[in-house]
C-alpha cells in the first residue's frame, strides 16, 4: 500500500498553503507546458489518478470531457475535492493506486500529476492504466524527476564563490528515499528516468513526448522563487499512448 502521507495533518495543512492548492492549477507552474501536450478532451472518458482536490477532472469538464472518475488515496484531499465540486460528470473515489481497478477500454485519457513517484508497484498499475485505455488513448503524467528524488541532503550545496549545486545521492540505486517535506517521514520511490520510459515502452506504451522541465524567464520574474528551478530540473513531463 502506497504511503497515505496527504491524510497526515501536518502535511495536508502545509500542502492546502502551497499556490497549486490555493490558486488551481494556475498555480501549478508547470500547468502551461502540460497544456500544450494535452489531447482535445471534448466528449472523451478520463481519469484522474492522484487527483487531489479534483482541480484536473473539474478543467477536464470544462473543456467537455463526457466523464471524470478522480482517484486518490487521500480521505482528506478528497473530502476537499468534493466540497469544490458541483457536477455530476465527475465521480471520486478513495483507493489506493498500487492495487486500483479500472474497466478495460474506457477511457481516452489517464492524467497524473505528481503522484507516480509515490508508487511502489507502478509495473502493475501501468498494466491497469494500458488495458484501461481505449486503443490511441493517451496516458499523460508529470512525476518528480529523479535527479530530484535522489538528493544527498534537502536543498543547495552554496560553494565559498557563491555557486549552488544540487547533491546527488546514487542516482543508480533505485528505490525507497525518506524525505522531510511539509512532514517528517515522506515516502518516495526513486527511480532513473531511463527506468520509467522502459517500463512504458514494456507495457506497450508508444512515448511522444518527454520534458524535463524549467521555469521560462517571465515565470521567475513574476514569482522569483523559481530562480532555483532552473538549476536542475524537478519534476518532468511526459506523454504515451497505447497504439491505435
Amino acid at each position: 500500500m502506497a504511503q497515505n502521507i496527504y491524510d497526515n495533518q501536518d502535511f495536508f495543512s502545509g500542502y492546502a498553503k502551497l499556490s497549486r492548492s490555493v490558486d488551481g492549477l494556475d498555480g501549478a507552474p508547470e500547468w502551461s507546458a502540460i497544456c500544450k501536450i494535452l489531447p482535445p478532451l471534448a466528449g472523451r472518458k478520463v481519469v484522474d489518478l492522484g487527483c487531489g482536490y479534483g482541480w484536473f477532472c473539474q478543467y477536464a469538464r470544462l473543456q467537455g470531457a463526457a466523464e471524470v472518475l478522480g482517484i486518490d488515496v487521500s480521505e482528506r484531499m478528497l473530502n476537499r475535492a468534493k466540497e469544490m465540486t458541483a457536477d455530476e460528470g465527475i465521480t471520486y473515489r478513495q483507493e489506493d493506486l498500487e492495487n486500483t481497478k479500472l474497466p478495460q477500454q474506457m477511457y481516452h485519457l489517464a492524467y497524473s500529476s505528481l503522484a507516480l513517484h509515490y508508487i511502489k508497484a507502478l509495473p502493475e498499475l501501468l498494466t491497469t492504466i494500458y488495458n484501461a485505455l481505449l486503443p490511441g488513448g493517451n496516458f499523460i503524467f508529470s512525476a518528480e524527476h529523479p535527479i530530484y528524488t535522489a538528493p544527498k541532503q534537502p536543498g543547495w550545496l552554496i560553494a565559498d564563490d557563491g555557486q549552488k549545486s544540487w547533491p546527488v545521492n546514487s542516482y543508480q540505486a533505485e528505490g525507497e528515499r525518506v524525505t522531510n517535506w511539509l512532514a517528517e517521514g515522506v515516502i518516495k520511490q526513486h527511480r532513473t528516468l531511463g527506468t520509467y520510459i522502459n517500463l512504458l515502452i514494456e507495457h506497450g506504451f508508444i512515448i511522444r513526448y518527454l520534458e524535463e522541465w524549467g521555469p521560462a524567464a517571465q515565470q521567475i520574474t513574476d514569482c522569483p522563487a523559481l530562480d532555483e528551478e532552473k538549476e536542475r530540473p524537478m519534476i518532468f513531463l511526459l506523454s504515451a499512448q497505447k497504439p491505435a
